[in-house]
Parts: C-alpha cells; structure tokens; sequence
C-alpha cells in the first residue's frame, strides 16, 4: 500500500486534553481519585492511517479527534538540558529503499522508507575518552539553552491550567545516542570512569536548568527517556543503576523536589523489573508505557509497590488485533483495580500497531468508557 502519512509530525494526534494540573496532580500521587484518566500516548504506527482510511475512517477518526479520552493539559518547558548545538542535518544519500543523513551528532543515520519515521543510527560520536573530551561541550551550561520567552510562556501555560513538563537526558539513554548500546554496556566494566564523567557532566547542566527554572516557576513533572529494555530485560542492571545512574537522577530530583515538582517520569519500553526497585530509590514514581508484550503487568506491579509507582499505559495493543471477547477480556482485568486504585492514566503501552482494525479501536474506546461508567457510578 502507498504511504501518505510518512513522516513522524504526521502520525501526531488530537487528543482533547481537558484536565487541569491540580487534579493531574493529585490523582498522579494518589491523593486525590475523582475521576480516572483515559489517553493514547503515542498514535498511529506509520501504515495504519492508510489501512483506516481505506476501512472507511473520517477525517476526525484519522487524527483521532473523533475518540473520547480524558488527560491532562501539558506545557513542555522551552530549555534544552542535553546534547546542544552540533553538526547541520544534511541528507547523504537516498535510494528507493531508504534515506541515508547525518544528524546533528554527526552520526549517519539510516530511515527505512514506508517502515519507520525515525533513523537508526550507523555509527557513533565517542568511543573513548579523546572523543569525549572532544564533545563534551555539547552538555555544558550555556544561556542559550532557553528559548526565548521561555518563562512567560510558562507561567501563562501554568496559569490556564496546564501541567509543566521538563524533559532531562535519560542515564542510559544519552549515553547510548553517544557509544551505541554495546559499547555503554562494556564501559560499565572496561570504562566506568568515562561514563561517570559523562553523566557527572551531564548532571551538573541539568542541574543548572533545574535551579534556574524552579526558581522562577514549578516544574510540575520531570521527564525522562531512557528506552533501556528489550521483551527479556533492561541493558543496565540493578547495581550499573544504582552505580551510574542514581547519583544523576537523586541529586536532579532532590532539588526540583523541593521546589515543588509532584512528578517524577521515566519512560522507557520492555521489561523494567529487575530495575524498577533501583529507579524508584533513584526518584522515580511514574512510569510509562508499561509493556505487556514484554512481561510488564500494572495490576500486578500495582500490588507489589502501591503508591509509589504511577503509570500510564499498560493495556497490550496487540489485542486490538484478536477478537473482541479479548478485547473485552484484557480490559475487565486491568480497568477495575487501576480505577480503583488511582495513579494510572489508562492507554495502550505504545503506538497502535498495523493490521488493527478499525472497528476493534471503535470497540475498544467504547468498551473503556463502559468499564469506566460501571466502575465509578
């Protein structure tokens, strides 16, 4: 089938957020548990949109502003608190099978056409401490690392209700943009100093950002990516956790927590449940998209650590391609207890895969409100 929803932009969703950060808060943190939160967080994956539309979807269906959820307003704070500046993106080569470019890291990277909307990358920037010292300016402070008008914007977004997000490097996650996962993974062992000078440096940045930001307006939830997991676990262990990673995140935490931050957001795909333990001693209390496919249970992981972990996510979406009575099956066993428990944004734990049809996500919207009505009558 020919594509014509290509790039990422495209495939971005309506989602009509409607709650206001006091009650986003409070239910996150299991204070407060009026009424549950129901949202897509990422979309389409690239082919869907086509296969809807020739199933015979609206135009509203296709950006999703015809499905009912419930989430939270959201303002991502405008300040930069990792890799910065670099190398002009320019395209290398392209074939009919894909497009070779170079980032902004000046790696080559690679998009598989009609497949994928983001690159994978080739090759990578630091092997070694030489190649470090060369890049390491990339993560220092500097006061161009705001966009102009960053504040105002803020306080007039917090000001109509809108939940303040700040986005920060992930531990793992930047290091392997860096080294490429091998490589971080045998630095933990060949070289541990390298990776603590990177996060240390890293660190320190974000540190500034977060003083220089709180001080001005409360950052209502930190973010972090770190995508550090596969179906049979995560590439860092409890101790590599707990080694190089806890430090970065406790001390980035421990300040933004005083000053106000509720939320501590970490997501990452695969099976996190060796680590989930050393990230919520690290900071972490939410998580997300909680992923099925690869061995994460919310109902369960809700009855080891209460209300110390929230999530969004955790419903499989590979079930919207079965039948409706598993449809129905997945949703009945893990809407009740998270309904009732609070702290968890209902959503499939990642992109809604090709060969979905349409009728089952109308199915499946409809059957979420259902249970939702039933469970808070």
């Amino acid at each position: 089938m020919k594509r014509k929803w290509t790039r990422h932009e495209e495939l971005s969703i309506i989602r009509g957020e409607s709650i206001l950060r006091d009650e986003y808060l409070n239910y996150m943190r299991f204070e407060e548990n009026r009424r549950p939160l129901f949202t897509e967080i990422f979309g389409p994956i690239i082919g869907l949109k086509e296969e809807w539309e020739a199933q015979g979807a609206s135009q509203q269906e296709l950006d999703f502003s015809a499905f009912r959820y419930r989430c939270e307003k959201r303002h991502d704070i405008s300040a930069k608190t990792g890799f910065f500046g670099g190398v002009p993106e320019v395209v290398i080569a392209e074939t009919a099978e894909d497009i070779i470019s170079q980032d902004s890291y000046g790696r080559r990277m690679r998009l598989v056409k009609g497949s994928a909307t983001l690159p994978l990358p080739l090759d990578f920037p630091v092997r070694g401490w030489e190649d470090w010292l060369r890049f390491r300016h990339h993560y220092q402070f500097t006061a161009d690392r705001f966009q102009p008008g960053w504040l105002e914007t803020a306080r007039q977004k917090q000001a109509e209700g809108c939940v303040l997000s700040l986005s920060i490097p992930g531990g793992f996650d930047e290091l392997r943009q860096l080294m490429g996962e091998e490589a971080v993974c045998l630095a933990v062992y060949d070289q541990p100093d390298l990776l603590t000078d990177m996060l240390n440096t890293i660190t320190e940045t974000v540190l500034k950002i977060v003083d220089q930001v709180s001080s001005a307006v409360v950052i209502d939830r930190l973010f972090v990516h770190e995508d550090m997991a596969g179906k049979s676990g995560p590439l860092f262990g409890p101790r590599a956790v707990r080694r190089f990673i806890h430090p970065y995140y406790r001390q980035v935490w421990d300040l933004a927590a005083e000053r106000g931050t509720m939320v501590f957001d970490q997501d990452s795909d695969g099976n996190m449940n060796a680590v989930i333990e050393a990230f919520l001693e690290a900071g972490i209390n939410a998580m997300h998209p909680v992923e099925p496919a690869a061995g994460m249970d919310m109902v369960q992981l809700r009855c080891k650590y209460g209300d110390r972990l929230a999530f969004t996510g955790g419903i499989d979406k590979h079930v919207l391609r079965r039948s409706r009575e598993e449809i129905e099956a997945e949703l009945e066993y893990k809407l009740p207890p998270m309904i009732h428990s609070g702290g968890c944004v209902l959503a499939l734990d990642h992109r809604i895969p090709n060969g979905t049809p349409l009728q089952n996500y109308r199915y499946y919207i409809q059957k979420v409100w259902d249970i939702i009505n039933r469970e808070t009558r």
